[in-house]
């Protein structure tokens, strides 16, 4: 079964409404836990999932747990019509169908690894379909789930040499591919591959310069690539407000793969589901009421006093200066708001080699911010608890612009591995670090992190890098946070 695409990753416009009794012939709109909104038709109700037909005629299966109360009320006394004549192989995969004469075998030639084996993507978990690449996992939240490799200097793909390669998914199918090329992030000052110092027999030159090259030589090889197989793109713009691109576009067995060259920025490829290109990347408004129910239920609160916001997706910024984007990127996606770092390092106008603007980049990502209903806030001054914990029970996380000091990092590190091993004793440690901290700032460390929580009776506060999944939470006492803080938070809200 094909899975619902990845760029209607919140899709919902008003709470529904369920029925005392429904026919299996009647088409429903129907709500995930992520706030994604579809009309289908329901096929068969059992072992915990639902098969359901969009109106495009294309078959999905749904884990009934991933739906809203509303639907699991609905489905738990859906009945199928009597003498309804079947639809479909409801619960099998969707298999292959070759288009264009073009095999999966020579596709995944010319892509250079097994992207594609029996099945769609859109129906193919993604573990499985990372396992095939060797991606390693990023991240796996109650949202959804994220494989990112940053492949070293002589892998290739499609031809040409990826920098990030991204693979997400939701309710265990795989929803798209994400693949980022040349981009003045990664490429600016990095020696690469032999080849890269030469294209088409000429040197290539420093800075940006040779960015510019090595970014056009790539969108030229990757169209090769999909061109000698697929035959000519077709041109269309996908995606919203500052995230708007020109994209070509290649169609084959249900997958588009659409290429986007945004010069001194990037080049990148992403597969899609036919339904998002023919969207163009475009999604509805998710409410408030939808994502604040959803944030709330995230919140943990255990035992010894902590509490904190769970299901964060991570985003790992890799080897580059993108900690600003990467960690916008994960709190819009957390309220329900569709980002890319990549993109968002764009509208933030980030520089060669990373660098951003949390305030430009927000400010110019702002429309698109409010377009989704939420909110942009930023809070000047010392840290203070109180707002802190007004905020994280609220389930909202604060990005905090801090300086992120070889010294806190070993102290914070240490911390959290001592608040594992024995509480008792990591208690009255902080209880002494708190009375007399001994960090100092380093302007030349600048950073920004996710606080995610709290703890009053330690006083300490719970923060997120995005650096990976080792950095999901670690622990600082709130008068140390101070002494390496910019005094600046940033809060996407509701």
């Amino acid at each position: 079964m094909k899975k619902l695409p990845r760029f209607g990753v919140v899709l919902i416009l008003a709470t529904l409404l369920s029925a005392p009794a429904a026919r299996s012939d009647e088409f429903r709109t129907l709500t995930n836990a992520a706030g994604k909104v579809i009309r289908a038709k329901i096929v068969a109700v059992s072992n915990g999932k639902a098969s359901i037909l969009l109106e495009s005629g294309q078959p999905f299966e749904v884990p009934l747990a991933s739906l809203s109360p509303a639907d699991q009320q609905f489905l738990a006394t859906w009945k199928p019509v009597a003498g309804a004549a079947p639809v479909g192989p409801a619960a099998a995969p969707a298999a292959l169908v070759p288009t264009g004469g073009v095999t999966a075998d020579q596709l995944n030639a010319a892509i250079g690894h097994a992207l594609f084996a029996g099945n769609t993507l859109w129906s193919s978990g993604p573990g499985e379909v990372a396992a095939r690449l060797e991606w390693p996992r990023e991240s796996k939240t109650a949202i959804g789930e994220s494989y990112r490799a940053y492949p070293d200097a002589e892998y290739r793909l499609l031809g040409a040499r990826p920098h990030s390669a991204a693979l997400y998914g939701e309710n265990e199918q795989v929803t798209g591919l994400s693949i980022v090329y040349a981009n003045k992030g990664d490429s600016f000052g990095s020696a690469g591959g032999g080849e890269e110092h030469f294209i088409k027999g000429k040197p290539v030159p420093g800075g940006m310069e040779g960015v510019r090259l090595i970014m056009a030589n790539d969108a030229e090889i990757i169209a090769g690539k999909l061109s000698s197989l697929l035959g000519p793109s077709q041109k269309q713009r996908f995606g919203e407000g500052e995230s708007r691109v020109d994209v070509e576009r290649w169609d084959w067995a249900g997958h588009a793969f659409l290429l986007s060259h945004v010069p001194d920025e990037y080049v990148s490829l992403a597969v899609q589901t036919i339904e998002a290109a023919e969207n163009r990347g475009n999604t509805a408004r998710v409410s408030d009421a939808t994502i604040r129910e959803r944030a709330r239920g995230f919140i943990e609160k255990r035992g010894n006093g902590d509490v904190v916001i769970s299901n964060i997706p991570m985003v790992d910024q890799g080897p580059k200066g993108y900690c600003v984007p990467a960690t916008a990127e994960r709190c819009m996606r957390f309220l329900g708001i569709p980002a890319d770092m990549y993109l968002l390092a764009m509208a933030g106008e980030t520089q060669a080699g990373g660098g951003t603007s949390v305030e430009l980049l927000l400010s110019n990502i702002g429309s698109d911010i409010k377009r989704k209903g939420r909110s942009f806030e930023m809070v000047d001054g010392e840290l203070k608890m109180r707002d802190i914990r007004k905020s994280i029970d609220e389930g909202i996380p604060m990005i905090w612009a801090m300086f992120s000091t070889e010294e806190f990092n070993e102290i914070s590190t240490e911390r959290t591995r001592a608040r594992r091993d024995s509480w008792e004793s990591h208690k009255n440690a902080v209880v002494a670090a708190a009375a007399d901290p001994k960090l100092a700032p380093d302007r030349s460390r600048a950073h920004v992190v996710i606080i995610i929580g709290y703890n009053e009776e330690t006083n300490e506060i719970a923060f997120s890098d995005s650096w990976g999944e080792r950095y999901l939470e670690r622990w600082i006492t709130l008068p140390e946070a101070e002494q390496i803080s910019q005094k600046r938070l940033y809060v996407i809200g509701l």
